[in-house]
């Protein structure tokens, strides 16, 4: 993992994002030759061609970290990961928990703790706990702002099905006018981002080709028209490495259900021919998907010169559109 490696200055990580979202910086990357070019997210309309094809990934983040206390007056940190159906929720906790505890968040809402790796809610009342539950914002981000804030920036303009324990970032930077400005194709498929995103991969994923699972939609009318597209030669760019994950793992076909796919440098992109994407953690399965996509020598420039001209780094940070 060391071979995708950089030094990044702490000062660059983005800790607020850009306001209006449009106006954050845009560095366009040539995938062969490595030519670099500098803009503003506003002028994406001018970079794109008029029958390329704009998938996005329309998941909404979960308000998914709550804190409650145990029966023994202690307080403990839980992270909803995913809904499994009948109140039954994946979890991660600070503390670690045992089965059978009760965790206490409000009168309204208390946990049963199943096993290690499950926990049951007293409701299953999605207002509620959108109400009392914090954004889990990455690890890097250390916001003051209010949750109300919080709830609005860190969540795509166009999200619509909830599942995330983070935000599909590459989307943060469209605003609604941006979106109903653009006459391109514009898809949307589904996938719900895991906090594996932020991780490094070990040393078995990368043996085994495989990430953790994340669970993605592409139904059959959105597959039907991406595979027209394709078929008359328009460009299909992903806004994100959460769409291109799902439109290289479906091939274009409809399909739902769990993907483990680890795109790194070696593989053939099937669907993609554009990715519009953030900078990336070092030594992450993410900057391994962007020098697959292109190369890591090209990308490693491309990191050297954003670093040098002082863009803003991860998810509130800047973009860059590699075609």
């Amino acid at each position: 993992m060391s071979n995708f490696s950089y030094h990044l200055p702490p000062e660059l990580v983005a800790q607020t994002p850009a306001s209006p979202r449009d106006h954050s910086r845009l560095m366009t990357i040539d995938k062969n030759s490595g030519s670099l070019g500098h803009y503003h997210f506003y002028d994406l309309p001018q970079l794109l061609r008029p029958d390329d094809v704009l998938v996005f990934n329309q998941t909404k983040v979960i308000p998914a970290r709550l804190y409650g206390t145990k029966t023994t007056g202690g307080k403990v940190e839980i992270l909803l990961l995913r809904n499994t159906g009948n109140g039954i929720w994946k979890f991660i906790s600070h503390p670690g928990l045992k089965p059978g505890q009760i965790i206490n968040i409000s009168p309204k809402l208390n946990i049963n703790v199943v096993d290690s790796n499950h926990i049951e809610l007293s409701t299953d009342n999605y207002q509620l706990i959108t109400k009392l539950g914090h954004m889990p914002l990455p690890p890097y981000i250390h916001s003051t702002e209010k949750e109300s804030v919080l709830k609005r920036q860190y969540q795509t303009v166009y999200a619509k099905k909830e599942g995330s324990a983070a935000a599909p970032t590459a989307g943060l930077h469209f605003t609604k006018q941006l979106l109903d400005n653009l006459p391109q194709q514009k898809e949307f498929v589904t996938l719900h981002v895991g906090l594996g995103t932020f991780k490094s991969p070990t040393p078995k994923q990368i043996e085994t080709k495989t990430l953790h699972h994340e669970y993605y939609e592409l139904d059959q009318q959105t597959a039907n028209r991406l595979k027209e597209a394709k078929s008359k030669k328009h460009r299909i760019i992903a806004v994100g490495t959460t769409s291109a994950r799902v439109l290289e793992s479906t091939n274009l076909k409809h399909q739902s259900g769990d993907t483990n796919i680890f795109i790194q440098p070696g593989y053939k992109f099937k669907v993609i021919d554009g990715l519009i994407t953030n900078f990336h953690l070092p030594e992450s399965s993410l900057i391994m998907l962007v020098s697959a996509f292109s190369s890591w020598e090209i990308i490693k420039h491309a990191y050297r010169e954003a670093i040098a001209r002082k863009y803003r780094f991860f998810s509130f940070g800047d973009a860059t559109f590699i075609s």
